[in-house]
């Protein structure tokens, strides 16, 4: 069992972190233990007789995720990598940002969708188990429409000071697409389990619902009377706020990633702004959550991995940056955002991150999707992230000469 653990943490935490530095950090860590398990997984080395993947490092990463969808949520009332000496954010309005956020949602989950029905679910490995053709559909297009809000602050923190005003922009929208992330999969998770999603409710359920309920009206209260509570009570409430929110959501029927996110959405705003969450964020997403994110990329079926569905992958990164791409520049999120500056925010948004392969092992794991299509989302999560310093760099570059 020492061994398995020592082993876990070594694959997925130590040799990725390694892996990071003597690239120069060229290539964002959160991807590396995934290439890691996925590598494990089409070799098939047996790294079983280790331990590995080992039941305590299952438990640990899958802590450290719910963690990282808390924070998340929390982030949502976090203003990361502001700093008045930079140049200031474009000037815009609440209605064009929604609106702006609205269309690089929908263009990319509206393509996404129709193509992989079109294209991709009449082949027989894209079939998703339960059976639902066009709910698997949306739920492969809206993987391909998400940005990741936890992967895209830590990129922005590491702009020049010039570069993040256009960084600050694409954060809003990604809190936005954050939202509709888990928002999303609420929905299709009901969608995929019909009207009966609804009957033959127990006394757990309902006392589930309530406590949300109860979450939501204690969190208006507290926000409007309870401003500036002593420091060791907001840390005393957390776990159970957490703990709360993911059993909630997980005795409705949805996954308990859904119910820690909305936790952390929940907390009163000046409590989160006097709580470390990047530092939290960032422990868990350095050395905990790999374990998660290296177990999953073992959980892909190697035969997965054939050449065509590594077209398929291509084909849903070029969907997946063009639609991005394509909507912001058709209706940026201020004004005077425009040209090579659009496609610089864009380039950022396209970012998939870890909250992609945590929303496609929420689909995985409930059948809403076939190996294949996990497999292929996988993928497009490690290669779009890749991708997002490059053509960011690339677009952004040219900015000076508009």
């Amino acid at each position: 069992m020492v061994l398995g653990v020592i082993a876990d943490f070594a694959l997925f935490v130590a040799v990725p972190w390694l892996t990071w530095r003597l690239l120069g950090r060229r290539i964002p860590i959160a991807v590396l233990p995934i290439v890691v398990g996925i590598l494990l997984a089409v070799t098939r080395w047996p790294v079983g007789r280790l331990g590995v993947p080992s039941a305590t490092g299952d438990m640990v990463g899958w802590v450290a995720v719910l963690i990282l969808a808390f924070t998340a949520g929390l982030e949502m009332w976090q203003h990361p990598g502001e700093d008045p000496s930079v140049a200031p954010v474009p000037a815009t309005s609440l209605r064009r940002l929604l609106t702006s956020a609205l269309v690089a949602l929908a263009l990319p989950f509206g393509i996404g969708t129709l193509l992989v029905h079109t294209v991709l679910m009449p082949l027989p490995d894209w079939q998703p188990p339960d059976g639902h053709g066009w709910i698997g559909a949306m739920a492969i297009g809206l993987c391909i429409a998400v940005s990741a809000l936890p992967v895209l602050i830590g990129i922005v923190r590491e702009l020049a000071p010039a570069e993040r005003a256009v960084g600050q922009l694409a954060l809003r929208l990604a809190v936005v697409d954050d939202m509709a992330l888990w928002t999303g999969l609420a929905v299709l998770q009901f969608a995929a389990d019909g009207a009966g999603a609804l009957h033959g409710w127990h006394r757990t359920q309902f006392l589930a619902a309530l406590i949300l309920g109860v979450m939501v009206a204690i969190s208006g209260w507290t926000t409007r009377r309870v401003r500036n509570p002593p420091l060791w009570l907001i840390w005393a409430v957390l776990p159970l706020w957490l703990a709360a929110g993911s059993w909630a959501s997980m005795q409705l029927g949805l996954h308990e990633l859904i119910g820690a996110y909305a936790a952390g959405a929940l907390m009163p705003p000046r409590w989160v702004r006097r709580l470390p969450v990047e530092q939290a964020g960032t422990l868990a997403l350095i050395w905990l959550a790999p374990l998660f994110f290296g177990h999953s990329g073992m959980h892909i079926d190697g035969r997965a991995l054939t050449f065509p569905s590594v077209l398929a992958s291509l084909l849903l990164v070029v969907v997946s940056i063009a639609s991005k791409l394509g909507a912001v520049l058709a209706y940026p999120p201020a004004p005077g955002l425009r040209g090579r500056r659009a496609l610089a925010a864009g380039a950022l948004l396209q970012c998939k991150g870890l909250m992609e392969i945590v929303a496609a092992t929420i689909l995985h794991q409930r059948g809403m999707v076939s190996n294949f299509a996990y497999a292929s989302l996988m993928l497009l999560a490690v290669i779009s992230t890749v991708l997002t310093g490059p053509m960011f760099r690339l677009f952004n570059g040219g900015t000076s000469r508009e």
